[in-house]
């Protein structure tokens, strides 16, 4: 580990707090988040969700309404005794999706910016600089401006200067957003690196699930500007609760009532009858009849099957490649995968009728709580 990266890890080792509640409009966001040391949160959620405006109100940039903000035992923010530390002293970098480096300075003058402007002088600010550079990946390119080069090695500058401002906190707003899918990943590389040897606490907003798979410790899912579900990312994204974050892990949802007529059955909103012998239960018990629940399960787990076999009844309504062959879009929102024999066989028309019926094994049933 290279001397910057050691002094980086001792400026580290603080434990961010945070509630944030904000107003704007029609718009409330309440949000709780926790961000270890050399840890990394993950928040995703739709556009509109909050994500951006969290992460301003953690740098110190936007207006709140009411909240308490604490980085180790500093408090940022707390709107009931009138604290609120400016966004040049909190020790916390936002690093957005753009790479906003100075045109007219070298990259080492552009990383070097972070130590200079924290009173260190010019001969050791550009050592400290040359050293981030070499563990960012860019050791050569010191003296050359941005302008020669590519979107990827900006975006490492742009990290490389955040990561020598030595911050407490790193928050980081979609990254790697703009960036080709190889470039991506060996950024993603870099950061759970550099954050897990700095001892930062980052908070990630992302789009992304490969993001938050590959890089965060804990994830919060935004809607509507409140936390609708948090949890590791395996439990997360493998177990959603949520619409949203299904749909972002892939998965199909389908909520309903649990019936029994001599077998238990979900009788989905949308009028489906699926069978639930078989289906894994989530932690909780089996939900008794009466009881809201929902059916999580895979695309690849839904089959089409003929008008005499056990299944529901639905109708195409988009087509699209997938990672099978085809994806089929159907009522409801539930999504079939489809292999090049079996979608050659079929009318895929818009508007046709498809009878599906999905793998008991592969899906998964959670009780809802009471409204």
């Amino acid at each position: 580990m290279s001397d910057a990266a050691r002094e980086g890890r001792m400026s580290g080792g603080e434990i961010l707090r945070g509630r944030v509640r904000v107003r704007r409009g029609d718009f409330a966001l309440d949000v709780a988040i926790e961000a270890r040391p050399g840890g990394i949160v993950a928040v995703v959620g739709p556009n509109g969700a909050g994500k951006s405006t969290l992460l301003g109100a953690l740098a110190g940039l936007l207006a709140v309404d009411d909240a308490r903000i604490v980085s180790g035992d500093r408090v940022l923010t707390d709107t009931s005794s009138g604290v609120h530390v400016g966004a040049e002293r909190r020790s916390a970098v936002l690093l957005g999706q753009d790479a906003l480096v100075f045109p007219h300075l070298s990259v080492r003058e552009n990383v070097a910016f972070a130590p200079r402007a924290a009173g260190v002088r010019r001969a050791q600010a550009r050592r400290s600089a040359d050293e981030w550079l070499a563990a960012v990946g860019l050791d050569g390119f010191a003296d050359r401006r941005p302008g020669q080069l590519s979107g990827g090695q900006r975006q490492r500058v742009a990290l490389a200067r955040a990561l020598a401002a030595r911050p407490s906190v790193l928050l980081l707003d979609e990254p790697f957003a703009q960036l080709d899918v190889r470039t991506a990943a060996e950024l993603r590389d870099l950061v759970r690196e550099q954050v897990r040897g700095s001892g930062a606490a980052a908070v990630l907003v992302t789009h992304d699930v490969v993001d938050a798979l590959t890089l965060a410790d804990h994830v919060l899912v935004l809607h509507d500007g409140v936390v609708v579900e948090e949890g590791t990312p395996l439990d997360v994204l493998t177990d959603p609760v949520h619409a949203f974050t299904a749909a972002l892990a892939g998965l199909n949802l389908m909520a309903g009532t649990v019936v029994d007529d001599g077998e238990r059955v979900l009788v989905g909103d949308d009028g489906p009858r699926l069978p639930l012998a078989g289906v894994v239960t989530a932690a909780g018990g089996e939900p008794v009849p009466g009881a809201r629940a929902q059916l999580t399960f895979p695309p690849a787990a839904v089959s089409v099957v003929g008008a005499a076999d056990r299944g529901w009844d639905s109708v195409v309504v988009d087509v699209e490649p997938g990672p099978a062959a085809v994806r089929v879009r159907t009522t409801g929102d539930v999504l079939v995968d489809l292999a090049p024999a079996d979608a050659a066989a079929l009318d895929l028309r818009l508007g046709a009728p498809l009878r599906l019926a999905v793998a008991p094994s592969a899906a998964r049933l959670r009780t809802l709580p009471d409204a």
